[in-house]
C-alpha cells in the first residue's frame, strides 16, 4: 500500500498555476468571463505600475547623483521633476500618498543639504 500524504500534511485545496516566463499570465485557470477580464486588467496594471516605479527609481537616482556631484542647480531641477513624478504616481494609485510625501521630503532634505553647503 502506498501512502500519498501523511496526516501532518496540509490538505490540498486547489491547483496552483505555475508562474514563469513560459506561462501566459492571463490564463490563470479562470472559467468565469468577469474573472478572465479581471486577470487581463491586473496584468495590464501590473506592467504599467512596474514601468512607473522604475521611472521613479531612475529619477531619484538622478537627484542623488546631482547631490553627490555637488551641483545644486541640477539637483534642484531634478528634485522638482522627481517630486512631480511622485505626485503623479500617488494620484494614479501606483504609490500611497504618504509614501510619495515621505520620498519627496527625503529628496528635498538631501537637496537642501547640498545647496546649504
Amino acid at each position: 500500500m502506498i501512502a500519498i500524504g501523511s496526516i501532518n500534511d496540509p490538505p490540498i485545496r486547489g491547483v496552483i498555476a505555475p508562474r514563469g516566463p513560459l506561462v501566459d499570465s492571463v490564463a490563470l485557470m479562470a472559467n468565469i468571463k468577469s474573472q478572465i477580464k479581471r486577470n487581463r486588467q491586473n496584468v495590464k496594471r501590473h506592467d504599467r505600475n512596474t514601468t512607473v516605479r522604475s521611472a521613479l527609481k531612475t529619477s531619484t537616482k538622478k537627484v542623488h547623483a546631482a547631490v553627490g556631484e555637488g551641483d545644486a542647480e541640477a539637483a534642484v531641477a531634478r528634485q522638482r521633476e522627481a517630486a512631480r513624478a511622485l505626485d503623479k504616481a500617488a494620484s494614479k494609485g501606483v504609490l500611497h500618498k504618504r509614501t510619495a510625501a515621505r520620498k519627496k521630503s527625503r529628496l528635498a532634505k538631501a537637496v537642501n543639504r547640498t545647496s546649504a553647503a
